[in-house]
């Protein structure tokens, strides 16, 4: 009896010191962990053996959780080293179609002229620019990065020999591109087939879409600034016939900044001839901006409205137009409420608006008093659109087919008040893009695909 009361009492003892004392089964104390003996003084001695069988139940939920963390950042960064492997295979194909070119150039250096350096040197370093980028993205180096900087670093060597290759036959050279323009701007005058019918609508709508002509990427070299736009005045004042405009940023959220270029070569080599940085009071959103006579157009969130930057005066003016939403945009871009358009007819802003259902509405802008003069209801969901363009009085909407084609898939003529649907199909470049404009003067749509200027030329009915 008296050893059942000594036990009970060792193990309330026990317990109150060790919590793991709890947790050991009965049958650990019947199996030979409780001993006892007489001491030397006749005094009772008591032997207990506590098992560790306390369960790290904290420790191992803690190492599953790591567990589970490592398994996602390898799946991660397997994901990653696909991606990069697959734009590294891109990249060395366009560099050895580069590495060609200086080959050709080593071996009839004469035959070219300053403005092809030039861009060889701009692709050079956009390849540098590319290279950074998966080095940082992988955050790694190794040998294939080192050997494609050593291959980036002597093309660009060769490139600067051959400019210096015969200083004295430049003259010549340049006389001869001289010659050679002027009798191409002759073949042009002579074949109206080549010259587009530009400024009039002769003709039943769009018949087809060219291929794209992809230029180069952006000015800033960066392939982050995604949302933007570029091309040329719609409307030109005198002496700025040739002006390009290029502006773009790495959020769809912010429009703060234009650059101006004299001509289509200043673009390529990137030598702008003015920048605008819109104060705060006065930066935009949407990237749905366009250049017409001499002025820039864009969207203007406080107070929401449309805005127009004077070029010419540096002057700033906005109207809000109290039946445009903010609530839909296209289906590439959030933000882009006010889409402004110009055609042979004159100037347009496109938006959306709830009383028409979050349908497409097109408004006529008076220019003079930079107002609305007439509006067209139309029966184009605007978020199932990817984009829209004015030709003609006509508008045409455009919506993805997939990641290399989209598809003009609807139009409504403001004259007759008609719409109906069609299916011109035409490339993309990159799957996403974020402006797409018609411009009148020379018949060309302009498109900021991903970070990249794109053009292509429209093919009219005329039948």
């Amino acid at each position: 009896m008296w050893w059942g009361m000594m036990l009970l009492f060792l193990f309330l003892l026990f317990s109150a010191f060790s919590p793991a004392l709890a947790w050991i089964p009965v049958q650990d104390w019947e199996s030979g962990n409780v001993t006892a003996s007489v001491g030397s003084s006749g005094q009772c001695v008591c032997h207990v053996f506590l098992p560790d069988t306390t369960f790290p139940a904290d420790r191992v939920e803690h190492m599953q959780q790591v567990s589970k963390d490592l398994i996602v950042e390898v799946e991660i960064q397997k994901n990653k080293l696909v991606k990069y492997e697959d734009k590294l295979v891109i990249y060395l194909a366009e560099l050895k179609d580069l590495e060609e070119r200086l080959t050709i150039m080593e071996s009839s250096p004469d035959d070219y002229i300053k403005l092809e350096f030039e861009l060889l040197r701009i692709e050079l370093r956009e390849f540098e620019a590319l290279v950074s980028q998966l080095k940082n993205s992988l955050n790694s180096s190794s040998s294939l990065f080192d050997s494609l900087y050593i291959e980036i670093q002597n093309m660009t060597f060769i490139v600067n020999q051959l400019e210096t290759y015969d200083k004295s036959n430049l003259e010549v050279i340049r006389y001869q591109f001289a010659k050679l323009q002027k009798k191409l701007e002759e073949c042009q005058m002579d074949q109206d087939i080549i010259k587009p019918d530009v400024g009039n609508c002769n003709h039943t709508g769009i018949l087809s879409i060219g291929n794209p002509l992809v230029v180069q990427l952006n000015a800033h070299l960066n392939s982050n600034y995604l949302y933007g736009g570029w091309g040329r005045d719609s409307k030109p004042i005198r002496g700025n016939e040739n002006m390009h405009f290029y502006g773009a940023y790495s959020s769809p959220g912010m429009v703060y900044d234009f650059y101006f270029y004299s001509n289509y070569e200043n673009l390529i080599l990137r030598k702008a001839i003015k920048q605008y940085t819109l104060p705060n009071d006065w930066r935009g959103t949407g990237n749905n901006y366009i250049v017409h006579s001499n002025a820039i157009y864009y969207q203007h969130d406080s107070p929401f409205s449309m805005t127009k930057l004077n070029l010419t005066s540096s002057g700033y003016e906005y109207r809000v137009i109290s039946a445009a939403s903010q609530s839909f945009s296209y289906a590439y871009s959030s933000n882009q409420n006010l889409d402004f358009a110009a055609d042979e007819t004159g100037l347009w802003v496109l938006y959306a608006s709830t009383q028409n259902m979050g349908k497409i509405v097109i408004a006529k802008i008076d220019e003079k008093s930079f107002g609305i003069e007439a509006v067209w209801p139309t029966g184009m969901y605007k978020q199932s659109a990817g984009n829209a363009f004015m030709v003609c009085g006509v508008m045409y909407a455009t919506r993805s087919v997939d990641i290399s084609t989209e598809e003009i898939f609807y139009a409504y003529d403001t004259k007759t008040k008609q719409e109906r649907n069609l299916s011109i199909t035409f490339k993309k470049f990159q799957d996403k893009y974020t402006n797409l404009d018609y411009n009148p003067i020379d018949q060309k749509l302009y498109m900021y695909n991903n970070g990249y200027y794109v053009s292509y030329n429209v093919k009219f009915n005329k039948e």
